[in-house]
């Protein structure tokens, strides 16, 4: 990890981003689309879409908190991550694994990883680095 002054809190955000994506990947499909229509009705292939978004966001979370020489292992630990997400909706009965979800995973994880390498590197650093040099305003109180 970067040398981080809250370098626990950022852990502790990804932890919570990972916890996040993974109980929207095992709701019923119903909780989060009563209508029926879901994701689907709204653009082609879109869980695909959505699925290569939120990798490459994930992505680009944790090359906020890392330095390059980790990026192979946030890559290789995202991507076990959608494999494990993809193996419970399997056994979970109202959902089903996909090969391609999976696809769409890496394909989000190679483009956050990328993206987030060539302009975002250690970005976290750059939030801590603005939040402590911004002007202290004095409150009226």
């Amino acid at each position: 990890m970067l040398p981080l002054r809250h370098s626990a809190l950022w852990r502790y955000a990804g932890w919570g981003l990972l916890g996040i994506v993974f109980a929207l990947a095992l709701l019923p499909p119903a909780w989060l689309w009563p209508d029926g229509v879901g994701v689907s009705g709204w653009l082609p292939a879109s869980d695909k879409w959505a699925h290569g978004v939120t990798f490459a966001a994930l992505a680009g979370w944790f090359c906020g908190q890392y330095a390059r020489r980790d990026y192979v292992r946030i890559g290789t630990g995202l991507v076990l991550f959608g494999a494990v997400i993809e193996v419970c909706q399997g056994l979970a009965g109202y959902r089903s694994m996909d090969v391609l979800d999976l696809a769409a995973d890496v394909a989000g994880v190679v483009v956050g990883l990328l993206v987030a390498g060539r302009w975002f590197a250690g970005w976290s650093a750059d939030v801590e680095t603005w939040w402590y040099r911004r002007p202290q305003r004095d409150s009226v109180d």
